[in-house]
């Protein structure tokens, strides 16, 4: 592994175990061994390290999606695929679901805070092809079926929201993560909620 890929290793650790705070460049060095001087020249800027992460994860979710997208051939078929594999994505971490949906939300700061236009290619990239995998199996318009297939990410992305509140809060869901995901898929394929398992 080298350097670079060891910064964002720990980069993750810290943000796992600590949130935005614990990151820094100290902290990084820290846990490398390495000089402060050493981190600052892979990645000059919080901005850029944290973009480097964010944009990373986006790719394996466009990953996740196009993979799970490829033996479905009509548009209830790849929402059937698509729901539950972004789910099960972001069901393996909620900390990096939290990282990647909810931190930059909350994070407040100027212009300087722009990612700038070679990131902002990278996150158009990613989202194309996750977006571009479903609605090429949507019927209908290509604009609409972009757009439905944004809503459907949205829909699943929602759903994870109140399963992490549930678990950051210590306050259990009534029905399993498995069944919500399932009853999501049914409603937006019109089908019948099949009874929890």
């Amino acid at each position: 592994m080298n350097t670079r890929e060891k910064i964002l290793q720990v980069t993750r650790a810290l943000l796992v175990s600590g949130g935005i705070g614990a990151v820094s460049f100290d902290a990084i060095a820290r846990g490398l061994g390495l000089s402060k001087q050493a981190v600052l020249y892979w990645f000059p800027s919080k901005q850029e390290l944290l973009a480097e992460m964010f944009v990373g994860w986006l790719t394996a979710e466009a990953d996740a999606a196009v993979a799970a997208l490829a033996g479905a051939g009509t548009g209830a078929e790849a929402i059937k695929a698509f729901v539950p594999a972004i789910a099960g994505f972001h069901f393996g971490s909620l900390d990096r679901f939290r990282m990647m949906y909810l931190v930059p939300q909350t994070l407040r700061g100027g212009a300087q805070d722009t990612p700038d236009d070679a990131v902002l290619a990278r996150i158009h990239a990613a989202t194309s092809r996750l977006y571009g995998a479903l609605a090429e199996r949507l019927e209908g318009d290509p604009l609409a079926a972009r757009q439905e297939a944004v809503a459907v990410h949205s829909a699943v992305l929602g759903l994870l929201l109140m399963v992490g509140l549930a678990e950051a809060a210590g306050d259990p869901l009534k029905h399993a993560s498995d069944d919500l995901v399932a009853a999501l898929v049914a409603r937006l394929t019109g089908q019948s909620v099949p009874e929890p398992g």
